[in-house]
């Protein structure tokens, strides 16, 4: 489906990602074949580079190969290779990088540079025949299907999806990851109709919001950024993306009656910090915003957008971040903003 809804390319293209991720998990096989690769290579660092919702997945899968395969991985910085140029030996590394569109200058820059220091670089884009992919030795397919809008949507969900396929398939258990994905394209679809009308009824209140805090912890604080990026660059609202431990740290001091809190909140280890923040915001006057899995934990929040709990918790971010894509998409329109046309910006990114 690429036609419009209601006017708009981002709604229709949140509504196509539960499509997209089942489109992802017929890639099975190749993800299989990439991960015995890696496991060949016997890394001991698994580095990741990209930008802007890229990184924000990067974010994700430091959390899962650490967690899924016991692989100890990082994002890396692009500029110390490609602009300090730094000689680095890379010959125990695996090289994930990561762009939707394949084109990212200098992301394809440091995955040149890092296959002839001896690591094994992985394209994870959505077009497979993009310089990206050239420059690597194997390539991985987001198939997400082009996405018009320039804010990104599916293609982060299937970003994180697929790095937590990687990661399961590194670890021996892709078919289970695999099963979960679908699983959570499930949970999405209908998920995704029960929450346009709640975010439509909360954006009266939040049309002139111009900062905010969002909040999240362990894999859920990729969730944090990529909220706070669709916020900013959709709606004109600077919001930072904080952990919970972080924000009690300084930020706090900055809130008040006309400062939002967002809180993404998991039933995971991270939960009680994550409370803990949010019992902080409410008490510095802030309007709490919650939502993830775990969202009704968090009491005294002005606003809770629940999303359900996927059998592999792991998977969860997949989910958590769709209240956010909606918010963005109708406090954009409440602003009497574009939301498929941010002023500014431009992107493209290329289909499969």
């Amino acid at each position: 489906m690429t036609e419009t809804i209601a006017g708009s390319q981002l709604l229709a293209e949140i509504r196509e990602q539960p499509a997209a991720l089942r489109r992802l998990v017929e890639e099975l096989p190749e993800y299989e074949a990439v991960a015995a690769r890696m496991r060949d290579h016997g890394p001991a660092l698994v580095r990741l580079v990209g930008h802007g919702s890229s990184d924000n997945a990067a974010s994700y899968a430091v959390y899962a190969f650490s967690l899924l395969p016991g692989w100890t991985a990082m994002r890396d910085s692009i500029s110390l290779s490609v602009y300090y140029g730094a000689e680095l030996d890379l010959s125990r590394s695996c090289v994930v990088a990561l762009s939707q569109s394949g084109r990212t200058p200098d992301v394809v820059d440091y995955a040149e540079r890092a296959r002839r220091r001896g690591a094994l670089t992985i394209a994870l884009t959505n077009d497979v025949d993009s310089a990206l992919a050239a420059a690597c030795e194997l390539v991985l397919p987001l198939a997400a299907g082009p996405e018009h809008a320039i804010a990104a949507t599916k293609t982060y969900t299937t970003q994180v999806a697929a790095l937590g396929l990687l990661a399961g398939c590194a670890a021996g258990d892709g078919t289970r990851v695999a099963s979960g994905i679908r699983e959570v394209a499930e949970l999405m679809a209908g998920l995704i109709p029960a929450l346009e009308p709640r975010v439509r009824e909360m954006v009266s209140s939040l049309a002139f919001v111009g900062r905010m805090f969002v909040i999240g912890r362990g894999p859920e604080f990729a969730t944090a950024r990529e909220i706070s990026l669709k916020l900013l660059e959709t709606c004109k609202v600077a919001a930072e993306p904080l952990t919970a431990t972080d924000f009690a740290h300084g930020p706090v001091a900055a809130l008040d009656g006309l400062f939002p809190v967002w809180a993404v909140a998991a039933d995971d280890a991270g939960l009680p910090a994550v409370r803990e923040a949010a019992e902080l915001a409410r008490a510095k006057g802030a309007t709490l915003i919650a939502s993830g899995t775990a969202a009704r934990a968090l009491e005294g929040a002005a606003h809770v957008l629940p999303v359900p709990a996927p059998s592999i918790d792991l998977l969860a971010p997949v989910l958590s971040v769709v209240p956010g894509q909606l918010l963005a998409w109708a406090l954009a329109q409440a602003k009497g903003l574009d939301p498929d046309r941010p002023a500014g910006l431009s992107k493209v990114t290329l289909a499969r």
